[in-house]
């Protein structure tokens, strides 16, 4: 099975710049050795889900609501996502997990997005200090059973495994540790399920999470949204 780069642009782009990056993106796709997928920022969706209309990229959203319809001011729904072509959407990203939202809260959205016929990226990962007491496989855990027991059996999903004291830090989890959670991730996740990772990963160091028997692929950051290293990246996964 090809792995997955997924890119989460976060808030980094313009919609000119998001629109300018998708064509990049979907001209390196075309002899890439992996599968792409993009999520760049909701206002940059539209312009992008043109680009991104006839190529080989697959387009991604970065968060959605846990419900379709309502009195929910500044929420974006999942239908409304689907209705645009995406087919990915990220719930539970280390960043929103900081800003308060719980195991419940992330199960719920995940729940929502397969609702509507598309696949939640659902982001686990531990704190420093969490990692620091020995606890990391207990919190992922946890986090994994809340979603697993919210989606029908049948419902697709993808883990993405995200230390979160790496997150924008510049010092990425080592490859070790990384196989370990991962084969953790797949005794609860099952056999098949995709199981990216992510956390501050860049083009010089990529490859050896990468080449991980568990690891399904890569969800980027910061390094996804520079037209420079999204360069480095495609010539490598074309060598």
């Amino acid at each position: 099975m090809r792995k997955l780069f997924f890119a989460n642009w976060k808030m980094y782009l313009g919609d000119d710049e998001a629109e300018a990056l998708a064509r990049s993106y979907a001209e390196g796709a075309l002899s890439a050795s992996v599968d792409v997928a993009v999520a760049p920022g909701f206002t940059a969706l539209e312009r992008v889900a043109r680009v991104l209309a006839a190529s080989k990229v697959a387009l991604g959203a970065q968060d959605a609501f846990w419900k379709d319809e309502g009195a929910y001011t500044g929420e974006v729904a999942p239908k409304q996502l689907a209705a645009l072509g995406v087919k990915h959407v990220i719930v539970g990203h280390s960043e929103r997990r900081a800003m308060g939202e719980t195991d419940e809260i992330v199960a719920r959205k995940a729940a929502a997005v397969a609702a509507d016929g598309m696949t939640p990226v659902v982001c686990v990962g531990e704190l420093k200090e969490e990692r620091e007491a020995g606890r990391q496989e207990e919190i992922v855990r946890a986090q994994l059973a809340a979603m697993m027991a919210a989606l029908p059996s049948e419902a697709p999903f993808i883990v993405a495994y995200e230390p979160r004291w790496a997150i924008g830090t510049g010092t990425p989890c080592s490859p070790d540790d990384v196989a370990k959670m991962h084969a953790c991730i797949r005794g609860i996740a099952g056999p098949d399920a995709a199981i990216l990772y992510g956390g501050s990963v860049d083009p010089e160091n990529f490859r050896p999470y990468l080449d991980l028997p568990d690891v399904g692929g890569l969800l980027v950051g910061g390094a996804s949204a520079r037209p420079d290293a999204v360069r480095a990246f495609f010539e490598a996964f074309a060598s």
